[in-house]
């Protein structure tokens, strides 16, 4: 409905598109609310617009989603006085069931208000998983009730900590939004705030000689007391985050240490294994501590360096040449996610850089085999902690996030390729959507050069 009026001494003058006063939304949900979003959950909704508007959604989801879509639909006339919105109908639904975005909270500790933010900011853009790479060598601001040292020594301040009454608030403000929250706690590798509490489950790294510890380094994959302290610890976790999903990361691991152990060297020659053998035997470990309905995600890495994995796990990539690794991984028969050219931490790209790339499509490229597809079931943003805190992380991730999502959310597989760069009209959609979030409290930077919102 294009609500098209001009306001004179507080009496509203139609013009000839003018069909009247929006009066009322109606809701239907026509199945039962599920508790927590869920993996491949529906998304669709049916939108009309007119005097009586209609939304209409299998799932809770799709009513969320639906809403969002009406939120946005309304806009101010050119003088600022009347909000209006056109008639329209609209059918809708997700390109991909997983549309992430990837916080680290351990090179920069970002407080809870800034988490429910970026949460907002996600359910504005329909994304729909919170990736929370909550620990990391840095720091480890996860408060664990079975081994509360772990952030009493590993944390950068006794401040600057995740308590479980923070998770789980987080937890159910990101459920209201239709956001699954997938924890990473990254083994065995980022993890030398683990042995600030406890050392003796990390690697003694020796120098060239072999003679003198210089360093720790990650896990080390032989200790019982480590794979003691991962089975509890691991079990807490289960209990407190609900989705099916956890990820245990495996990217990044330093073999060079490894093989600088002169107790792991000795066991590899004995047993005739490689230090990526001891990270395939390391993982082998971990996989059964997750519960049965449990299913992992990790980096490329744990794939490329043959750890043996169950078809359900899901591969995370991240590293050059993405075409080609995801069509290695879809032909072994596990699914996808894709990250490798959606970087918000190389601070030299914008948007429109991000907007360029479909995982789908860019595996069609390669291949031209459509039924490797599917198992190609989204990608994620990704937010490293470097170089962002409380002060930034909010305009450094919005807009450039948003590129993403709508890429996520909407795209079409074009068998002749002929589209690559993002049109002028997303331009001119992502100026307007900033200028909404800035309006409903997202602190986005401008988009694409001079411009302006009235706020």
């Amino acid at each position: 409905m294009n609500n098209s009026k001009s306001v004179v001494n507080d009496r509203v003058q139609p013009d000839d598109r003018y069909k009247g006063v929006l009066s009322e939304l109606q809701i239907e949900l026509k199945t039962p609310c599920e508790e927590y979003p869920s993996f491949g959950m529906d998304e669709h909704y049916y939108l009309t617009i007119s005097k009586t508007s209609k939304l209409e959604s299998n799932s809770i989801w799709g009513v969320i989603r639906g809403l969002e879509t009406f939120a946005q639909l309304f806009y101010l006339s050119d003088d600022y006085n009347v909000i209006r919105i056109n008639t329209t109908d609209i059918t809708d639904f997700p390109t991909y069931p997983h549309r992430g975005l990837l916080l680290d909270t351990s090179r920069h500790y970002i407080n809870v208000n800034n988490i429910l933010k970026t949460l907002d900011a996600m359910a504005m853009n329909k994304m729909n998983v919170f990736h929370w790479h909550i620990v990391d060598d840095q720091s480890f601001p996860y408060q664990s009730e079975k081994f509360p040292e772990l952030s009493e020594k590993g944390a950068y301040h006794s401040s600057m900590v995740y308590t479980k009454a923070d998770i789980q608030r987080i937890i159910q403000y990101a459920r209201f939004r239709g956001i699954r929250v997938v924890p990473e706690f990254d083994v065995p590798g980022h993890t030398r705030s683990w042995g600030v509490a406890y050392p003796n489950i990390l690697t003694q790294c020796y120098d060239y000689e072999r003679k003198n510890v210089v360093d720790l380094g990650p896990i080390n994959p032989l200790s019982d007391v480590a794979l003691k302290l991962l089975k509890d610890f691991f079990e807490e976790v289960q209990e407190l985050f609900p989705d099916k999903f956890l990820h245990v990361g495996g990217d990044e691991v330093n073999l060079n240490c490894w093989n600088s152990n002169p107790e792991l060297v000795k066991y590899m020659k004995d047993n005739n294994v490689t230090a990526e053998g001891l990270h395939a035997l390391f993982m082998g470990n971990v996989f059964p501590l997750l519960s049965y309905n449990k299913t992992s995600i990790v980096w490329q890495e744990v794939f490329d360096e043959y750890v043996p994995l169950s078809k359900e796990t899901v591969i995370q990539v991240w590293k050059s040449l993405p075409a080609i690794e995801m069509i290695k991984v879809l032909l072994a028969g596990h699914r996808v996610l894709f990250s490798s050219e959606w970087y918000l931490s190389v601070l030299k790209n914008e948007w429109w850089d991000y907007y360029t790339y479909n995982p789908r499509q860019m595996v069609y490229d390669v291949t031209s085999d459509e039924t490797l597809l599917p198992n190609i079931v989204g990608g994620e943003a990704c937010m490293w902690g470097e170089m962002v805190d409380d002060r930034n992380v909010i305009s450094r991730v919005w807009p450039r996030a948003c590129a993403i999502a709508e890429k996520l959310w909407n795209s079409v597989l074009d068998r002749d390729r002929r589209v690559s760069a993002a049109p002028a009209e997303a331009y001119n959609r992502l100026e307007e959507h900033v200028c909404r979030m800035l309006r409903r409290g997202v602190d986005a930077q401008p988009p694409s050069g001079p411009g302006f919102c009235v706020l």
